[in-house]
């Protein structure tokens, strides 16, 4: 990045940061792999900033980003959070979001809120699968990404080993801003000061004399980490000789990326370069998203971490400089003209939702245009995303006006209140019963509504139940407000199974939702396996009879019927022959018969409906296993009436009992549910995919290459086999693959799974 003076780099502490306009104002998510160290990096920006008086550590829960108690037990980032610092007169919003795979919605909230992404490697782990996937989402939206190399303190850590892996990974865009100065080798090993390339200015880290005199002057140490203040030194010529190339190289990429002709003429001529333009050219650079500058960071040891905290402001583009989201009228209508104005109309998005004890629902709002401000009536437009509950789904949210409660601006547990929010900026909006993840905020009188961002679709099922009968009341309740909280959780009552099955991300994601349904909720919870929803169906034609006839005083009942039973292919469902000649069964009645045998067709044919039997697969009489009955075709062709006895009631039973009847003297087959699933991949673990895929019964219908060096595979997987692929296929390649799924059509169960049912039963 760039490196121009900035007097003063933070705000007084208990100061609240403000901005006038967009322009003063920088958004930058902080993205990477679980334990690359982001969060540590935000500790020491806000220390550095004055924002705190000392960095807080992840492993004592002490940091200002993870304050959330689920947080501070499991001991990783979970929500997205944002920690505003003032640089100068920069007001940059921090958005820490979570490097675990599992909160990949909170990541993408945290792009949607941001304008620029800085990639946090660490200099121990190097670039991982999953980082090079998280690259690829910010380059499919344009965003400008710079990187920032951690851990460089360490004594196994090689600066220039990341910084070509982190061009071999994510393009010949990247290059070395700022060059760490290490003395000593092994467990001597010292980083005593960074090179700015650009500017050509180096900061002396080694606790030199001025050093030590500047850190006691300011009453507090360089870079929001231990050790002295740096200090401004001339480049050693050590360091010159060994990274001048890598100047010379970055200074040519930033005049090709900015298109700046006059510059680049006075440096084809051996002119003297104004290190001023350079830095208005790398920020255009930047901007355009084809250059990527790396710093060196130790949060430590606080190298480095003045010098990003300068650059912020510096070289990442404000607001004005990205485009606007697509945004519609509430009929679907494109909506033209809008822009990062803060005199223009209000439009707002809600980033995440969270419900605090004493405030209640408290929302992250991203203001897109206009001014937003406190106790403003505004039209509330949702994005559909439904959570499967009865009564509580919110597929039809097509908008309601609600009056905005306080703003504020966060510091960890610590809202602060503010006056407004100008277009660009984000803060809290309180007191919007209705707000989800996604919605829009905007003018009643103007409503439009922002496409919302990608949400990822949860594919690891659990089932939950009360723990307790003083449970049973608040869960439904519970889970509906947790997924409105979390839109990539999904929550189902399966009507066949009649199992509450919570979908996840995965472990982790679903570790979190259990946590706060207890400790925010106030609900405990068992969880089991899910059931698959298999079905029976008929392998071979039967007949069957069903008499039901009882005299007991009175009017009595009097039906009987005769059936014929034979299979149909997949998906044909019930088709109901009607043959009788003659009125032996009065027409009315056959309606009634039918009835019945789709009744028992829903219950199955089994001995206790819903039992977990045998598979049915095997030669002979076989009662069923309980499972529902489809695919079959159904002739009533006999049958007798009573004048008195018959009724509507008395026939539905005889369907019934003749289609038990049948069954008892039929071979049924048990039936799987099939999904077509779609697996994308890097190339490098393709084959471990595909033979996992044929291990789980899978069939591979094809494979194509993707950019990137990707592949998908399309293959067709029972459901018994895939429901922990979310996890499984994580393990398999390595963070890198992710997958989707769509019901295809039942099958028969083979025998050899059907007995490994049975065994489990």
């Amino acid at each position: 990045m760039a490196d121009r003076n900035v007097n003063g780099t933070g705000a007084s502490a208990g100061a609240v940061p403000r901005a006038d306009g967009p322009r003063d104002i920088r958004n930058i998510a902080l993205v990477g792999p679980s334990g690359a160290g982001k969060t540590s990096l935000v500790e020491a920006l806000l220390a550095a900033a004055g924002e705190i008086g000392r960095p807080g550590s992840v492993e004592e829960g002490t940091t200002v980003s993870d304050h959330d108690e689920v947080e501070i037990r499991q001991g990783r980032s979970i929500d997205l959070t944002v920690n505003p610092v003032m640089v100068g007169d920069v007001k940059v919003n921090l958005l820490d979001t979570p490097g675990y795979a599992d909160f990949i919605g909170a990541m993408r909230a945290g792009l949607r809120g941001a304008d620029a992404a800085l990639f946090v490697v660490s200099a121990l782990e190097g670039v991982d699968g999953r980082t090079r996937v998280l690259w690829e989402e910010c380059a499919a939206v344009g965003m400008p990404r710079a990187v920032a190399v951690t851990r460089i303190d360490h004594p196994r850590a090689d600066y220039d080993e990341v910084v070509a892996q982190c061009r071999e990974a994510f393009g010949p865009g990247v290059h070395p801003a700022y060059v760490p100065a290490v003395e000593g080798t092994g467990d001597e090993r010292r980083v005593v000061g960074v090179w700015g390339l650009v500017s050509e200015r180096y900061y002396d880290y080694s606790g030199g004399s001025d050093g030590a005199e500047r850190a006691k002057r300011s009453g507090r140490s360089g870079g929001g980490g231990p050790g002295s203040a740096p200090s401004a030194r001339p480049v050693p010529d050590w360091l010159r000789e060994a990274a001048g190339p890598l100047r010379e190289t970055l200074v040519e990429e930033v005049i090709t990326e900015s298109e700046d002709e006059v510059l680049m003429e006075r440096y084809m001529e051996g002119g003297e370069l104004d290190p001023d333009l350079l830095i208005d050219d790398l920020q255009k650079a930047v901007a355009a998203g084809g250059f990527h500058p790396v710093l060196a960071i130790s949060t430590t040891t606080g190298v480095g971490v003045r010098e990003l905290l300068r650059e912020l402001p510096l070289s990442c583009p404000d607001p004005t400089r990205r485009p606007f989201p697509e945004t519609f009228t509430p009929e679907g209508g494109p909506v033209a003209g809008l822009s990062c104005d803060p005199d223009g109309p209000l439009v707002a998005q809600v980033l995440s939702t969270a419900v605090d004890p004493y405030v209640g629902r408290v929302s992250l709002v991203r203001v897109l245009s206009g001014t937003l401000r406190p106790d403003t009536r505004v039209h509330l437009h949702g994005h559909g995303v439904p959570c499967g509950l009865t009564g509580h789904d919110e597929l039809d949210r097509t908008g309601n006006d609600e009056r905005t409660g306080p703003l504020s601006v966060p510091l960890g547990r610590e809202n602060r209140p503010v006056g407004q929010a100008v277009a660009g900026d984000l803060c809290l909006v309180a007191k919007l019963p209705d707000a989800r993840t996604g919605d829009t905020l905007s003018e009643p009188e103007r409503p439009v509504r922002v496409a919302p961002w990608r949400f990822p679709r949860p594919l690891l099922p659990v089932a939950v139940s009360a723990a307790s009968s003083g449970d049973e009341d608040k869960l439904s309740h519970a889970v509906a407000r947790l997924v409105a909280e979390d839109p990539s959780l999904r929550v189902e009552v399966n009507a066949e199974t009649h199992q509450m099955v919570l979908w996840s991300l995965g472990e982790a994601h679903l570790d979190a939702a259990l946590d706060r349904l207890e400790h925010r909720h106030g609900v405990r919870v068992r969880t089991g396996e899910v059931r698959v929803p298999l079905r029976e169906t008929f392998a071979v034609p039967a007949q069957g009879t069903g008499r039901n006839v009882k005299q007991s005083g009175g009017h009595g009942e009097f039906g009987v019927c005769r059936i014929r039973v034979e299979p149909l292919e997949s998906g044909a469902g019930l088709e109901f022959v009607d043959e009788i000649v003659g009125g032996v069964v009065p027409r009315q009645f056959v309606l009634s018969v039918e009835k019945g045998v789709r009744a028992q067709m829903a219950d199955g044919v089994g001995t206790v409906a819903g039992a977990r039997g045998g598979a049915g697969s095997g030669d002979g009489a076989d009662p069923g296993a309980g499972y529902p009955l489809v695919d079959i075709r159904v002739t009533l062709y006999d049958g007798k009436a009573h004048s008195v006895d018959s009724s509507d009631m008395a026939f539905q039973k005889a369907g019934r009992l003749a289609l038990r009847d049948a069954a008892a003297a039929a071979r049924l087959a048990v039936l799987e549910p099939v999904d077509e699933v779609s697996v994308e991949v890097d190339d490098t673990y393709l084959g471990a995919v595909l033979s996992d895929l044929s291990a789980r019964r899978g069939r591979v219908v094809g494979t194509e290459s993707v950019r990137g060096g990707r592949a998908v595979v399309r293959a067709e997987v029972p459901e018994l086999e895939i429901v922990r692929y979310a996890v499984e296929l994580r393990s398999i390649s390595h963070g890198t693959g992710v997958f989707s799924r769509e019901y295809a059509r039942h099958e028969p169960l083979p025998a050899q799974a059907a007995a490994r049912l049975a065994g489990r039963g």
